[in-house]
């Protein structure tokens, strides 16, 4: 009896609040039967008030952009939003520098036409620990410039620790061509044996269970005139429209993670070379961000059950898009801005400015216009915190409107309420 007499009755947790009879501490004594009141997150799993935040950087290869046309240029933008948000989706046009790579652990490398697909809801991103990669040669690369690229590889898993598993040379050069589009001004090309470079993928995986492929095709060298624009920080690449087209031939055949690098002959030294394109000129090959990127990229799984299952990332997650302002007609673009419902929020960068003209205005989406990478980074670091961006401004809220109901006999019904 007196056991039940001196016992501290326990109170239910009500919203955090742990409601229980603290034992007297020394430095203070309560009154008889005080009730203490304790607060306790214990019961949150990871301790998290809300989902992860997830956003996509876009920067479409090959369109001339201020900032991700070059050599890795829009990597210290990935990097700044990476900081702010919980999961960033992007692709190696963005990811890639040549030599140089920063690894993010919150950063999805997800290769542009699985992007695309990924925003249309029809692939799922499936997270990984790490990849086997294989490696594809094109035939038509020199034995010097082929042992560089291994040496590299070879580099990179002793160095490093990448999973590069074999590699394979194709059984016919693949004969690699390149051109700016006159009409669009983007630069685009062909590979005339496509059909080679998918037989080695295939061999690959039938022999060596890779699930990520790694390419490095032989590309014409250009005319040193030719690359002095581009070199100087200015005009468009012209390798970047046929390194999509190669990556785009291996995902949409065999849906893994794919991402090529050039093979080319060195350049000559240039002593008024722009910092946005001295990645490609500080080592024989642009392999080691490729093998860094598909060593941990994410796995693409057709939308299904399954996938829903294996809590893959689906387009529906993605809270904001930030792409240039005027390349608003991909594909994947104009999929995250049809949503019905969980519509992203898509964030245009004025300042980035390409060959193109497709603006929101005359793609018809709606989008939130800033002027660069900086007011875009502020607005996403609103939306997160379930700001609306406008408030951040000057006079940009305006009076609430009313809406009008229409009611079971067709009259508009004032939806107004009045409360005292």
């Amino acid at each position: 009896m007196m056991a039940l007499l001196n016992h501290s009755p326990t109170f239910p947790s009500v919203a955090g609040l742990n409601l229980l009879r603290q034992p007297p501490s020394s430095a203070a004594k309560p009154l008889p039967n005080e009730l203490r009141i304790s607060c306790s997150l214990s019961h949150l799993p990871n301790k998290q008030f809300k989902r992860a935040y997830t956003s996509v950087m876009i920067v479409p290869t090959g369109i001339g952009a201020s900032i991700g046309g070059f050599a890795g240029d829009a990597l210290p933008v990935a990097r700044a939003i990476a900081s702010v948000v919980d999961c960033l989706i992007s692709h190696p046009n963005v990811l890639n520098a040549a030599m140089l790579y920063w690894p993010m652990p919150n950063v999805l490398y997800v290769e542009g036409y699985a992007l695309d697909r990924f925003a249309e809801g029809a692939w799922a991103l499936q997270l990984v620990h790490q990849n086997k990669v294989g490696l594809v040669l094109d035939a038509a690369i020199e034995e010097e410039l082929r042992i560089r690229h291994l040496q590299v590889v070879d580099a990179t898993r002793a160095s490093l620790g990448l999973p590069v598993i074999e590699y394979i040379v194709t059984d016919t050069p693949l004969q690699v061509e390149k051109w700016v589009d006159l009409k669009t001004g983007q630069s685009t090309g062909r590979v005339k044996h496509p059909d080679s470079l998918l037989r080695a993928v295939q061999t690959l995986i039938n022999q060596s269970s890779v699930n990520a492929i790694a390419v490095v095709a032989r590309f014409p060298d250009d005319d040193i005139e030719d690359m002095n624009d581009y070199r100087q920080g200015l005009g468009i690449d012209l390798l970047a429209g046929v390194e999509a087209i190669i990556s785009h031939l291996v995902v949409k055949e065999f849906q893994i993670p794919c991402a090529h690098a050039p093979a080319l002959s060195p350049v000559p030294l240039s002593m008024s070379l722009c910092p946005k394109a001295a990645a490609e000129e500080i080592g024989y090959t642009f392999l080691p961000c490729v093998l860094a990127g598909l060593s941990n990229a994410p796995q693409y799984l057709v939308k299904n059950s399954k996938s829903l299952e294996r809590g893959c990332i689906l387009a529906s997650d993605v809270d904001s898009v930030i792409l240039p302002a005027d390349a608003c007609g991909g594909d994947g673009v104009i999929a995250f801005a049809s949503f019905k419902q969980n519509k992203p929020l898509i964030i245009t960068v004025d300042e980035n400015r390409t060959v193109l003209n497709d603006t929101p205005d005359k793609i018809g989406i709606e989008a939130v216009k800033v002027s660069n990478y900086w007011e875009a980074i502020g607005v996403i670091a609103a939306h997160k915190a379930g700001i609306d961006p406008n408030s951040l401004r000057r006079n940009k809220i305006s009076n609430i409107q009313c809406i009008s109901a229409i009611s079971s006999n067709g009259s508009a019904v004032s939806s107004a309420r009045l409360f005292v």
